[in-house]
């Protein structure tokens, strides 16, 4: 990694970029947004380090932070970064944790923190959407539906820390019927790389009461453009919610055998399929219960992964299964009754394991639902080590057929294993596909844990690829080695993607790297 960047007090400059234009670009942007408002001394700069990182995190420090607080103040800053060449990365809340957080690709860039941009702009109860600015947290509009005894709910991912638009742009998962988020986002205002600004679908009509409704608008539909990639700056996002059920059924089954996933996942997919499930569906490993409520050294000392002794005891302890899984069955008690049937008869035959069911009903407190609650229990996760906990998350997609998920499982299983670490996988069922989601936790303070994990993620890739697989999304460190996966035709894919970001963003200065995608400016420093 090129770049000037010496200690970690020391302001590290992008490649192209001086001391003394940088220090000029840094004060026309406080003319812009206020002195307050531009973040540089060390501690501002250390704020947006990449808390997880695995390995050295002044290799992605930015130089700076500048934190507009309209759309008019982005558009500004975006045309001094083209006249002084300062690249930006935008980030809405920097709560990307495992992927990067708020840590720049290229070292010595400034961040865009979005964080002030906060105001959720507009909740239709009737017509089931909400639109909103980039600093929006999960909590903030949970919040927001509860005061206002608003009948939608809003479906939130395992770290609810972070930004709702962020996460859908970054194509973030939950668990409830509309829990692929990124399917769910209706109409976009983007702030370009030249600081022109445009609005997506019927958006680009103005006053169209339609534009958070109707995705495609008229002609080329762009939505889709904006999410992972670095061709403009969203600062207004339609997203849809989900009308608040009626009751709910929750199915609760723990499968007892690692080799249960095979066949599971076949059921699962078929149940989906035929419409009788329709949320993003999770299966997951036992660690999990137990990575967010213990740490390791309290089921084993030895270093070696997990005997099958600390296995039992884990599941003993937890009361959960080798695999673990919830159907949520949500509507009128009529309807979730016959569809809970329809799922035991499914089941019946195939495993001694029986259902746990649980009821919710409108009226009932919401945190009894289990459903569209936002939390961060999940990050208790990264503690699992103990030091500076940290956690990866290595997430190929995949054919949702249990021969895929029997091989996968059996696969990673063993490359963890080799490599000295506690396997903790889970399947999630989308409508055609399947995302493996394998989290890989460490110790920061530990070199030898933080290099074993490395390797250990770079195998992942390349098993991956052998299999025709990639990632849905992944760490600053290995957008590169992912995007190089996308091979058909010598790479056609990234050529133009690369060749939109040169034309609607000559100079370079809008998140370089950002998803494997270099502007011709940086594109030597690809790796």
């Amino acid at each position: 990694m090129t770049g000037e960047l010496s200690s970690r007090h020391e302001r590290p400059l992008p490649p192209g970029v001086g001391a003394t234009a940088m220090q000029r670009f840094l004060r026309a942007a406080a003319s812009l947004v206020g002195a307050r408002w531009v973040l540089q001394d060390p501690t501002d700069r250390n704020a947006y380090l990449d808390l997880y990182a695995p390995g050295d995190e002044s290799l992605h420090a930015a130089a700076a932070a500048v934190a507009p607080a309209s759309v008019e103040e982005i558009r500004a800053v975006v045309r001094l970064a083209n006249e002084f060449r300062v690249p930006l990365w935008p980030v809405s809340r920097g709560k990307n944790l495992g992927y990067g957080g708020a840590a720049p690709r290229v070292p010595g860039s400034v961040v865009l923190d979005l964080g002030r941009l906060n105001r959720i702009l507009e909740v239709d109860p009737d017509l089931g959407y909400c639109l909103l600015e980039p600093g929006v947290g999960f909590f903030d509009l949970y919040r927001h539906l509860d005061e206002h005894d608003i009948p939608l709910w809003m479906s939130v991912p395992g770290n609810a820390w972070g930004s709702v638009v962020g996460n859908a742009l970054d194509r973030g998962i939950g668990h409830t019927a509309f829990g692929d988020h990124a399917a769910r986002v209706c109409g976009l205002e983007v702030v370009l790389p030249d600081g022109d600004l445009l609005r997506t679908g019927m958006g680009g009509m103005t006053g169209s009461p339609s534009w958070n409704l109707f995705r495609h608008g008229f002609g080329p539909a762009w939505d889709a453009a904006f999410t992972q990639s670095n061709y403009g700056i969203v600062t207004k996002l339609g997203l849809w919610l989900a009308p608040a059920p009626e009751a709910l059924t929750n199915l609760r089954l723990p499968l007892p055998n690692p080799e249960d996933i095979g066949w599971c996942i076949d059921v699962l997919r078929s149940l989906k399929m035929r419409g009788i499930i329709h949320q993003m569906l999770s299966v997951s490993s036992y660690i999990g219960a137990a990575t967010m409520r213990s740490q390791r050294h309290d089921w084993q000392e030895d270093p070696a992964p997990l005997s099958e002794s600390a296995i039992a005891a884990i599941r003993r302890t937890f009361d959960v299964g080798w695999w673990n899984f919830t159907v949520q069955l949500s509507g009128h008690p009529e309807v979730n009754a016959i569809h809970a049937r329809l799922v035991r008869e499914a089941f019946a035959g195939r495993t001694e394991a029986t259902f746990r069911e649980t009821h919710w009903q409108r009226g009932e407190p919401r945190e009894k639902s289990g459903v569209g609650v936002p939390s961060v229990l999940a990050l208790q996760m990264a503690n699992w080590h103990g030091g500076r906990g940290a956690h990866l998350g290595f997430s190929p997609v995949m054919p949702p057929t249990g021969r895929h998920a029997l091989a996968q499982f059996r696969r990673t299983r063993a490359r963890y294993e080799e490599h000295g670490s506690d396997y903790f996988g889970t399947f999630y069922l989308g409508d055609r596909h399947m995302l493996n989601v394998n989290m890989l936790m460490f110790d920061r303070d530990n070199a030898a844990m933080v290099a074993r994990t490395r390797q250990l993620f770079e195998t992942l890739i390349a098993d991956a690829k052998a299999g025709g697989y990639a990632e849905y999304r992944t760490h600053l460190d290995y957008m590169d080695a992912v995007a190089e996966g996308f091979d058909f035709n010598d790479h056609a894919l990234r050529r133009f993607n690369e060749r939109v970001k040169d034309a609607v963003d000559p100079n370079g200065i809008l998140a370089p790297g950002k998803s494997g995608i270099w502007p011709r400016r940086f594109r030597e420093q690809r790796r």
